[in-house]
């Protein structure tokens, strides 16, 4: 009897959300009209991307693209636009120069990117390649003495896997269907070859740390890995050594494409000397370690509401081997252009709407988690603080450039009636699906954790997984401008609803 009552009260409670939500359906066109028709998110993402280059954390690239954001909201007429302190960091790092060709028995140029936080090669360097083929410790020992002066690679035993697949994809009804039933969409034929090659790589990691070990103790010129996934000159690259201060370097760590590298694995294997040619500059910057975040302010107007916060945001930090477009300038671009859209509309909104741009999301969701224990956290009771509770929701965007299709829940059974009404209005735009799933891996995560309402939109997938992630193809052309269009509209809208309504957005 008492969970009969408890669903009832429940389902009752949904109803009143359901009855009581309120749209400005004029405010909801005005923002169509100008999200969709007099956009500016490409010339945002040309400058987060082609202007500013790459951006680690605490590189010259981010604090381009963050120096910038401040400037454009700025001119935009929003307030308190600065970059804003979270705490340490670590050393800043940028790539300088990257040249790589093998010269025998042949002439071939190499796409290769060093991994982040890794020495250069202190000039160039020409120098035989040395195929290390230890399965284990033991057989690493006869290797001892052989490494100085060599390009120091490790045996792989997997082979290149064509895919008769795709790389690019759209979210079908099927699948929507799945996700609205709340069920976990099954992974596809690509995503579970990653897995298996992740795998892989994580039994020899061990293996591979002590040959870096010996490599750099003997005075190799570098290490060069493989991608873990991809191909057709797709590089996965990411980090390879320590951004703390008082981390000694590593050694520098090359990524070559798989084919790349497989072609001078067959050679040295077969017994055919390989001389390489080699050129890596990277710089360290120690001058200062504290990092920022990009935020701004739309002021409420509300008497009684205004003290009260409504926040959007994506990370703006990327990798090293290409500008970051789908991770994550397509969020941010998206994000910036979402506030413009509602200051060029003059709205008056009840609530303060803040924007923010995190940096070290790539480390582990720094900027966002050290803004909210810093600002909106009883971390000693895992919960939100006086401050936090006035943080009606925030809203996040991070799965590379696919138009929104809905929004991931996190089990808040509350706001789905709320939300519904506010897709609404954009169902004909193909964004109609609601999922009590948890989705995992971005800034919504610092929020959430806290009690914060916290929510990423479910984007389509594109080719985030198989081609732009991490990636030296994580470029401006990899963007399609119509999905972010209708991504920066739907934000907008989102934003504007839960600013004006006359209670925050439900708990869970």
């Amino acid at each position: 009897m008492r969970k009969l009552v408890l669903f009832l009260l429940l389902t009752c409670s949904i109803s009143v959300y359901a009855q009581e939500e309120k749209i400005d359906l004029a405010m909801m066109q005005k923002i169509r009209d100008e999200g969709l028709n007099n956009s500016k998110v490409m010339d945002i993402a040309f400058h987060l991307t082609d202007v500013s280059g790459p951006r680690l954390t605490n590189s010259p690239g981010f604090y381009r693209a963050a120096n910038w954001s401040v400037s454009e909201m700025k001119k935009w007429g929003l307030d308190k636009a600065s970059l804003e302190p979270w705490g340490n960091f670590g050393k800043g790092w940028e790539l300088q120069k990257s040249y790589f060709a093998m010269t025998a028995p042949y002439y071939k140029p190499i796409i290769a990117f060093p991994k982040t936080w890794t020495a250069g090669t202190n000039g160039l360097q020409h120098a035989d390649v040395i195929l290390v083929t230890a399965k284990d410790s033991t057989e690493l020992a006869t290797y001892r003495g052989k490494l100085r002066g060599k390009i120091v690679m490790l045996y792989r035993r997997d082979t290149l896997n064509q895919s008769f697949k795709a790389d690019a994809d759209r979210f079908d009804e099927e699948r929507l269907s799945i996700l609205s039933n709340d069920k976990a969409i099954p992974p596809d034929s690509a995503t579970r070859q990653r897995a298996r090659l992740q795998l892989t790589r994580n039994t020899t990691f061990g293996l591979t740390n002590r040959v870096r070990d010996m490599a750099k103790e003997e005075g190799a010129v570098c290490i060069v890995s493989a991608t873990v996934s991809g191909h057709d000159g797709t590089l996965f690259v990411q980090g390879g050594g320590s951004y703390q201060m008082s981390a000694p370097e590593n050694m520098l760590d090359l990524t070559i494409a798989l084919e790349d590298y497989l072609t001078i694995q067959r050679l040295v294997n077969a017994g055919i000397p390989v001389q390489i040619e080699a050129e890596v500059k990277t710089k360290f910057d120690t001058s200062n370690e504290k990092a920022f975040n990009v935020i701004g302010e739309i002021k409420g107007t509300d008497s009684k509401l205004k003290d009260e916060v409504v926040m959007l945001g994506g990370h703006l930090d990327s990798w090293q081997a290409a500008t970051g477009a789908t991770d994550n300038a397509a969020g941010c671009a998206v994000m910036m252009e979402a506030v413009r859209i509602l200051k060029s509309l003059g709205v008056k909104p009840r609530r303060t709407i803040r924007i923010a741009l995190w940096s070290g999301e790539e480390q582990g969701l720094l900027g966002s988690r050290n803004y909210v224990r810093n600002n909106l956290a009883d971390t000693v009771n895992r919960k939100a603080n006086a401050a936090g509770e006035k943080v009606s929701v925030y809203f996040n965007l991070d799965n590379g450039t696919g138009k929104i299709r809905g929004v991931y829940l996190q089990g808040n059974k509350n706001v789905k009636p709320v939300f519904e009404k506010w897709l609404q209005p954009f169902n004909d735009l193909g964004a109609s699906t609601l999922t009590l799933q948890n989705t995992g891996g971005t800034d919504h995560l610092s929020f959430d954790g806290f009690g914060i309402p916290g929510f990423q939109f479910i984007q389509d997938p594109i080719e985030y997984s198989t081609r732009t992630h991490h990636t030296n193809m994580d470029s401006y052309d990899h963007l399609i401008p119509e999905d972010l269009k209708q991504a920066a509209t739907i934000v907008a809208a989102f934003v504007y609803n839960a600013a004006m309504r006359d209670e925050k957005i439900p708990r869970k």
